[in-house]
């Protein structure tokens, strides 16, 4: 509980800071009046296309997650294990939505909880690989303006050599997959703390593991693809939205803000990213040169927008389920 207590305390914290730069030097009446002028059209096309990208996660997970006996699992107890974990990480601390979605497989179909948690594990990886390819292509075609710096470095330039970063990072995956043994000399040649490096080879054992499933090449690749789809999807949800506003920001600056959020979520938050969501918007916003009310008011709008439909579902979801969640505890259990 003391961990768990000072976890709270930091997500809170960080929140607090970051939701204090996003709202620094912004006038709220422009904001509330840039929200009320948006088209209510292309936000709503913005809001199918995200809660859309969670039904997408069904096929790649069917084709991860198999019962104990090697059946394939229906799409419906996919669906609800699915809605119920992203309802759970929006409304309950600590990200428990995740342990929340392999009990709630486990109650709905046949595969057991460990396996559950490895099928989760590798869709993180494809999820990891797809957001590190999807950054390479923001980076190099997002189109950012000549005359954005940051603290007088040229962003545009900037950008280009990071774009190698990517690159590097999906080698790295590959020789860990491929050739996992050489990855751990690695990794324990490299990191100078032999408690980080053990844990990073368990990481990497853990995927591996997570990946047993795929016991094809064809069913590797069809995972890959549905995982470039879910994010293109999602991308393509916040492009429209800029179309409500009407910021002239192009697909490419829209996959680049996609992987800056994904990367920030990671960061310790409260429960529905609020503060981490907002500030990964606005700063990559700021630097196509869109006013800070106009990104802070497009932040605000298309997470409140997109929070509720998932969270209704999950909502309802959980209510065809056998599970309760205990508020106290954060744990599942079996209702009679």
């Amino acid at each position: 509980m003391r961990t768990k207590a000072i976890a709270g305390a930091i997500g809170a914290i960080v929140t607090i800071a970051l939701l204090a730069w996003v709202l620094k030097d912004v006038s709220f009446p422009e904001i509330w009046r840039s929200a009320r002028q948006a088209h209510w059209g292309y936000l709503a096309g913005a809001v199918i296309l995200a809660t859309s990208s969670f039904v997408i996660r069904v096929p790649r997970w069917r084709i991860l997650l198999h019962n104990d006996d090697g059946t394939t699992i229906p799409p419906g107890p996919l669906w609800h294990a699915i809605a119920i974990g992203f309802m759970a990480n929006n409304l309950i601390p600590f990200r428990a939505g995740e342990v929340l979605r392999a009990v709630a497989i486990s109650r709905l179909a046949t595969p057991g909880i460990a396996r559950a948690l490895s099928s989760l594990v590798a869709e993180r990886l494809f999820d990891g690989m797809t957001i590190i390819a999807l950054l390479f292509v923001g980076l190099l075609t997002a189109g950012i303006p000549a005359t954005a710096t940051i603290n007088g470095l040229d962003v545009r330039t900037l950008a280009a050599r990071l774009a190698i970063a990517p690159a590097v990072l999906l080698v790295l995956c590959a020789i860990a997959l491929i050739v996992p043994e050489v990855a751990k000399r690695m990794v324990r040649s490299v990191v100078p703390s032999a408690a980080v490096a053990e844990r990073l080879c368990q990481l990497i054992d853990g995927v591996r593991a997570g990946l047993s499933a795929l016991t094809s090449p064809s069913r590797a690749l069809s995972a890959a693809g549905w995982s470039i789809i879910h994010w293109v999807v999602n991308a393509l949800s916040f492009y429209l939205a800029f179309q409500a506003f009407g910021i002239t920001v192009g697909f490419g600056g829209a996959l680049l803000m996609q992987s800056l959020l994904v990367v920030l979520i990671a960061v310790p938050s409260t429960p529905g990213y609020f503060g981490v969501f907002e500030t990964a918007i606005k700063a990559v916003l700021i630097v196509f040169g869109v006013d800070a009310n106009t990104a802070v008011a497009y932040g605000l709008t298309y997470h409140l927008s997109t929070f509720v439909p998932i969270t209704l579902l999950g909502l309802w979801s959980l209510s065809r389920t056998p599970i309760t969640i205990r508020a106290p505890g954060l744990g599942a259990g079996a209702t009679q």
